[in-house]
């Protein structure tokens, strides 16, 4: 898959996107133009609609008064009663005049004619016998017929009536195509008449072919030829027959609005492609210069992860690049500056204590916490100091005091001080972890370990070897930065330090290298192996205190004691 790789591109494809976006509406424009038409369309076949069948009604009332004034003429009466054909048509000649296009119809009861007027061709039959015997028997007998006049009949509206008990006459008005064109004519359509089955019956001059085939509801924008037309069916009850309803299907010529909707998507076309080839060029000139900044910013970048403190040269943009150009050199003054202090505290202090203290929270005061307090101290250190210079006495500091901060840094504990050849290491502080205990047990046993080698290099040397002796206890201390504004150190205070470094100094006299009181004890007694020493009273405490020995980890090998233990 192809994949965007640079600022540039995806900026310029960013550009790109905005203006495929913008052809792509063209269509969408095209669209609400083409519903814009068939709205428009619509509208007229509502007018139209409207307009026919107010003719329609007009046309029907004509038939009611001419049925009703006849059925009671005395006349027609008689005229049907003696089967008078030339007295009928005496009697419809006024109607005949005033409306040339009625046609009239006397039966007899038996459904026989006895006279006809308008309907002169003798192959068509125009009323249903139903229609006779609704009429006869009282019950509605209006409505659609599709037996019109003539061998090839035509829609015809009927009204008909009984004429006292002698028979039926009928009155109706044709839907024919001379009808369907000064209909379409009036109201500016071409019209079409479609029967129940969907069949053509017949249709204005200008209809275009096959918009019969319109689905009712549905208006359709037709092209045929160079010409376009909006098409849309309607209907109405008068429309209704026996056999179902027919339709009247409106077409409207909007060829000319048509021309101008596809002028003026051109325009907008011709228009957006200037307007995009601007926005490239533009586009591909900013994608440049922003490009330039950021890459700058991130090869920068890349070189500060190894360490490398270089500066970016800014690109004069005036905005938010240049500012981050500006804010990244910024940074990288500051970076400097942060590992110079944190390589300089780091020779003074452990990384966990320099880590809180940048971290912000220098404030004098401190937190009651629960931590274990481990003290180590070199024995007859005063006695080896005597037979070595000054420089030799450091550097042994130095080798044993790497050899045991190490074992401590590894179980995470916390070298809180030197007290001349002592240790004082915190596990739990300035931040508890779980197992605290356990990790400064571990921890003692580790030094254990660590002593025995460094012993042996000393000893191969032929220098004096080292013995020591290590407490630890659990308990409440207090942490925090004590001291002054201007001077102050984080350690950790209270009866819990105090009593570790009381377990220390009774190694010597109990015999034993590791001591840890019964609280750690507790805590740790399922992961070590351990001998109940004594219990032993510590200046400052009333309540005496239960000793373990530590003789190993559960599951090692039990640290060597000959070169460790006093």
């Amino acid at each position: 898959m192809f994949r965007l790789k640079t600022v540039r591109q995806k900026l310029l494809a960013l550009v790109a996107m905005s203006l495929a976006v913008t052809l792509a509406m063209l269509p969408v424009l095209g669209w609400l133009l083409r519903q814009q038409l068939l709205e428009e369309a619509n509208d007229r076949v509502k007018n139209a609609r409207k307009a026919y069948v107010v003719e329609l009604e007009d046309r029907i009332n004509v038939l009611n008064l001419a049925a009703d004034l006849l059925s009671n003429d005395p006349d027609v009466e008689r005229a049907i009663r003696e089967g008078k054909s030339d007295d009928a048509a005496s009697v419809c000649a006024t109607f005949a005049k005033l409306y040339p296009d009625i046609d009239i119809v006397f039966l007899k009861k038996d459904g026989s004619r006895v006279a006809r007027i308008g309907c002169s061709d003798d192959g068509g039959t125009l009323v249903e016998r139903q229609t006779v015997a609704d009429a006869l028997a009282g019950k509605a007998a209006d409505g659609l017929s599709v037996r019109g006049c003539g061998k090839n009949p035509v829609p015809t509206y009927l009204v008909a009536r009984p004429v006292a008990d002698v028979g039926v006459l009928v009155v109706g008005r044709r839907f024919d195509q001379e009808r369907l064109q000064r209909t379409g004519h009036k109201v500016g359509l071409e019209l079409a008449m479609v029967d129940p089955q969907g069949n053509l019956v017949h249709r204005t001059e200008n209809f275009p072919e096959g918009g019969e085939k319109v689905a009712p509801h549905d208006p359709l924008l037709m092209d045929i030829g160079d010409r376009s037309f909006v098409v849309e069916p309607f209907t109405a009850d008068e429309l209704k027959s026996r056999d179902g309803q027919y339709w009247l299907v409106a077409a409207r010529d909007v060829t000319h609005i048509r021309s101008v909707v596809y002028r003026d998507m051109a325009y907008a076309l011709g228009i957006i492609l200037i307007a995009g080839a601007l926005a490239l060029i533009a586009g591909f000139r900013i994608a440049n210069i922003m490009s330039t900044a950021l890459n700058r910013v991130s090869v920068a970048l890349r070189k500060l992860e190894n360490q490398e403190y270089v500066k970016v040269q800014g690109v004069a943009t005036g905005d938010e690049l240049e500012d981050l150009a500006s804010g990244f050199n910024t940074m990288v003054d500051g970076l400097q500056e942060r590992d110079k202090l944190k390589t300089t505290f780091g020779k003074y202090m452990t990384e966990a204590v320099m880590e809180h203290l940048m971290a912000g929270k220098v404030e004098l005061g401190g937190e009651t916490l629960t931590a274990t307090i481990l003290f180590s101290d070199i024995r007859s250190f005063t006695s080896i100091s005597e037979k070595m210079d000054a420089k030799e006495l450091v550097a042994l500091l130095n080798e044993y005091f790497t050899e045991m901060v190490d074992v401590v840094i590894k179980e995470d504990g916390v070298v809180d001080k030197y007290i001349g050849d002592a240790i004082m290491a915190v596990f739990g502080a300035p931040v508890p972890k779980k197992d605290d205990a356990l990790h400064a047990v571990r921890a003692a046993v580790g030094m254990r370990t660590a002593l025995a080698h460094l012993n042996e290099r000393l000893k191969a040397r032929g220098a004096t070897t080292i013995k020591t002796g290590i407490g630890v206890h659990t308990g409440v201390v207090v942490a925090g930065n004590i001291g002054s504004e201007k001077r102050m150190e984080y350690t950790v205070i209270g009866d819990t330090v105090n009593l570790a470094s009381r377990l220390e100094s009774s190694t010597k006299e109990l015999g034993t290298p590791v001591l840890i009181s019964d609280d750690t004890y507790q805590l740790v007694k399922e992961h070590i192996e351990a001998r109940a020493v004594k219990e032993i009273t510590v200046k400052g405490r009333q309540q005496p205190v239960m000793t373990w020995e530590v003789l190993g980890l559960k599951g090692e090998a039990p640290a060597p004691k000959s070169t460790t233990q006093l």
